[in-house]
């Protein structure tokens, strides 16, 4: 039975990440980081592709959450003659959260429980290394332990009752009671490490790992500073934004998986499984709302190693490891998630012009500056670079933020965030008395404005690209990012005509216009935050609260979202869970909160994250009395 993409919930441990469906099977996962090929892709071909299953045997109906702030997963199987608790994770080793250096056991623990009647449970271990390309050699070591091992990959299995190595799989049938429990664990190493049956871990040390994992991620998510009636959402949105984090770089993937579709059968199928600098920003703007900065102190210190100082060597993304080339392949041997092909490794994106990632990444810095972080002379110097590199180049077509496999064009979008970036940067200058040929960036700035005012407002709103008529979500930034005031007329009538083209049962798409690819795409969740945003600081927080508690209605039954999402249905589409959608959750909860305690003005420009951070992050009683409009414009 094929699984839809809101079927799975997310396991991770900061250095990879597995989904676990409905049924108890874990579908997909790869070791040992989130980019590497994956031992179980069943999600990916449902014949070939591999997967670790743990239910009851015969009928059952099963319902799921996570224990309260982890992301350790219960799933709960019922039955004619019992209930069947199943509950998994990623384990962690110790150590504090907030290290960059969290250590993982590369592994998949299952503690099966029965807490009532009679159950007769089912484990399948089969994993198909490299996506499904081969099946390994299985080799029990014991009555308890195995080896499943081929090409660079080996698994090794433990549990806590008898396993049998039958048809290409590993396999068990045990009959529990009332309070029997059982352990499983298939831990990964490279093929040429050798474990024997005393290496592999007893009961004891399984429960021990789940014990760590769970007070690992009550630990972390302890330090969350957002309070206000969305607290369960926004506190799992975190621990989803964590989860994707990968600790020894600071790098955050976009999203943990490969070739999900945007549409059931088409080709929009990508590998999000990289670090694109504009996601991981405003992945980052997000926990900074919430009072994390340790983790973009440790982005700062990957980009900076990452890119090797130099801004004109600065790309859109990266691997985790800061691996500059991703070659795009087709795994053709898949048939991909509902015959939905090509089934793509790889993001031939890397190498596009996009020139909103310079805005995005000095939009962060200038919130982050704003926390109180001291500005070293390295990140400034390579601040500075990335304007100066803005100066030359921000006249230039590009891919945009949608990365259209197109000729280029001049985005909106990106222009926009080319003004940010100048403008940010005059902020940072001006405010730490920073060394910078700030008359030049001011003249810059001045002429992205009226380059944008005059050439892409021609029709008395903002399209996609200068020159068409074509309307795009991403233009909702405008207001957001304070160019313009949310009442400004100009806005008033771009947000009429995006929501009158591009909106459908309540969702937006990004946009209909022709991109290079064939085949269409579901409504981008994005940009119906983003509509909110607009919303909350135009007044119109009644309309804003009913979209957002739709918007929330769309999570899955664990609390997560997929990139896309079906007008009417509200299925997921897309790779999931998307970062994207997680942190613009976090961002559209803590705008409204904000916005409903402040009186918001009509007629200035402000930055909303700007607002927001000061609001959530300055002791609401001192923000109401001294908080000063002119300080965020």
């Amino acid at each position: 039975m094929r699984q839809r993409i809101d079927d799975y919930a997310l396991l991770g441990d900061c250095h990879s990440a597995a989904l676990v469906g409905r049924d108890g099977s874990i579908d997909w996962a790869c070791f040992p980081r989130f980019d590497s090929p994956a031992a179980f892709c069943r999600i990916l071909d449902v014949g070939r592709g591999g997967s670790f299953r743990v239910s009851p045997e015969g009928p059952y109906h099963s319902t799921r959450r996570y224990l309260d702030d982890t992301n350790v997963l219960v799933t709960t199987f019922t039955t004619p003659g019992g209930v069947l608790e199943v509950t998994d994770c990623m384990p962690v080793r110790t150590g504090m959260s907030h290290s960059p250096r969290t250590g993982t056991r590369h592994a998949l623990l299952r503690r099966l429980r029965c807490v009532g009647g009679t159950v007769r449970a089912r484990v399948v271990v089969a994993p198909r290394f490299e996506y499904g390309a081969f099946v390994p050699r299985i080799r029990l070591t014991s009555p308890q332990t195995a080896e499943l091992v081929g090409g660079a990959d080996a698994l090794w299995v433990t549990a806590t009752r008898p396993l049998v190595a039958h048809d290409n799989a590993l396999r068990a049938h045990w009959s529990m009671r009332a309070g029997d429990e059982a352990w499983v664990e298939a831990a990964w190493t490279p093929s040429l490490v050798e474990r024997g049956p005393a290496e592999m871990p007893d009961l004891t040390a399984m429960r021990r790992r789940m014990e760590q994992t769970v007070a690992f991620w009550r630990e972390w998510i302890s330090h969350c500073a957002y309070e206000g009636e969305y607290s369960h959402v926004v506190r799992r949105s975190a621990l989803v934004l964590k989860a994707l984090t990968y600790a020894p770089s600071g790098a955050i993937v976009a999203a943990p998986t490969t070739s999900l579709p945007e549409e059931p059968g088409g080709v929009r199928n990508w590998d999000y499984r990289y670090t694109w600098l504009r996601d991981t920003t405003l992945t980052l703007i997000s926990l900074m709302l919430l009072g994390y900065q340790e983790e973009t102190l440790a982005f700062q210190r990957w980009l900076a190693r990452t890119s090797a100082g130099r801004a004109e060597d600065v790309q859109i993304m990266y691997s985790i490891r800061g691996h500059r080339l991703l070659p795009e392949v087709e795994l053709s041997h898949l048939e991909g998630h509902r015959d939905s092909r090509p089934v793509r490794a790889g993001n031939g994106a890397v190498k596009q012009l996009q020139l909103d990632v310079f805005g995005e990444i000095l939009e962060g810095e200038w919130l982050f500056s704003k926390m109180g972080r001291r500005m070293s002379q390295r990140n400034w110097e390579f601040l500075r670079g990335l304007v100066d590199n803005v100066c030359e180049r921000w006249r230039q077509p590009d891919q945009g933020l949608w990365e259209v496999r197109d000729e280029p064009r001049h985005f909106i979008h990106s222009k926009l965030l080319c003004w940010v970036a100048l403008d940010r940067a005059i902020r940072i200058a001006r405010s730490r008395k920073l060394p910078a040929p700030v008359g030049r960036w001011v003249r810059e700035r001045a002429a992205v404005r009226e380059y944008l005012l005059k050439e892409g407002a021609r029709h008395g709103w903002f399209p996609q690209s200068v020159g068409s008529d074509v309307p795009d979500a991403s233009v909702l930034q405008l207001p957001a990012l304070g160019f313009l005031p949310s009442a400004h007329p100009l806005v008033s009538r771009t947000v009429d005509v995006v929501r009158q083209r591009l909106e459908k049962g309540g969702l937006l798409y990004r946009y209909h216009a022709a991109d290079g690819l064939s085949g269409g795409e579901g409504t981008f969740l994005l940009c119906s935050f983003w509509l909110h945003d607009v919303l909350v600081h135009s007044g119109r927080t009644r309309e804003a609260e009913e979209l957002l508690r739709y918007l929330l209605s769309l999570a899955n039954d664990v609390g997560l979202y997929a990139e896309e999402a079906v007008p009417g249905t509200g299925e997921a589409m897309g790779n999931f869970p998307q970062a994207f959608t997680h942190m613009a959750l976090v961002a559209s909860c803590a705008q409204l909160s904000a916005g409903r305690s402040f009186q918001l003005p009509r007629a200035g420009a402000y930055d909303y994250a700007d607002f927001a951070l000061t609001y959530h992050l300055g002791r609401r009683s001192m923000f109401m009395s001294h908080f000063s409009w002119e300080a965020l414009q």
